[in-house]
């Protein structure tokens, strides 16, 4: 009898241990869904944002032909530098087109980063030159494209920043503990900033009419 009663109780303790480990084996699922759920979100929320950069560098790459084309008929001589600007243009949007595709991918962000970094480079030297054409500087189709460019240019900065913030809201949560073991297990990937590479090319290209 007293056999028997051992057996019940050391069936009991065995049936409530398993319980114990099966509620924390679910409590441990529960927590690596959140975070899983947590992280997708974050992630989704970076390339969204990355979306908005997209738009506004379309606009700007879509601007650039009208404003090559008009200072043509007066930049004869800086052929150079129109051809310049051209070839940047056709490096960054093929880059950015990779980048758009693909936000999650850091290699591809930053060869768009330093695409765009390349072309404002190049238009900063164009802009340059135009300064010393008085006639191009006072043409209204100039002045109507680079006042849409510098707008342009503003909104980039806006929505490169939001885009920022995101991924550092991202990578911020993906590294921190526990959530890091999660993302390791599901290969989260860290977010690339999109930061132009040369300090100097930062400031959005100004003209002053």
């Amino acid at each position: 009898m007293a056999q028997g009663v051992d057996m019940s109780v050391m069936l009991l303790f065995v049936l409530g241990a398993a319980g114990v480990v099966v509620l924390l084996v679910a409590i441990l699922a529960a927590v690596a869904v959140g975070i899983y759920n947590q992280l997708v979100a974050l992630r989704n929320r970076s390339k969204n944002a990355y979306a908005q950069i997209d738009v506004q560098l379309n606009r700007r790459h879509d601007l650039i032909p009208n404003l090559v084309e008009t200072a043509k008929g007066y930049l004869q001589h800086e052929s150079g530098t129109l051809e310049a600007v051209i070839q940047a243009r056709g490096t960054a949007v093929n880059a950015n087109r990779r980048a758009a595709s693909d936000p999650a991918d850091p290699a591809a962000i930053h060869q768009a980063a330093a695409a765009e970094a390349g072309l404002s480079g190049a238009l900063g030297r164009l802009l340059a030159v135009v300064e010393s054409y008085p006639e191009l500087k006072a043409s209204q189709n100039m002045i109507q494209l680079s006042e849409e460019l510098t707008s342009t240019e503003n909104k980039i900065a806006f929505a490169r920043q939001a885009y920022n913030d995101m991924v550092l809201a991202y990578n911020t949560a993906r590294e921190t503990f526990p959530n890091n073991l999660v993302a390791n297990f599901f290969a989260f990937q860290a977010a690339a900033l999109f930061e132009l590479e040369d300090p100097a090319k930062r400031e959005a290209p100004q003209v002053k009419f």
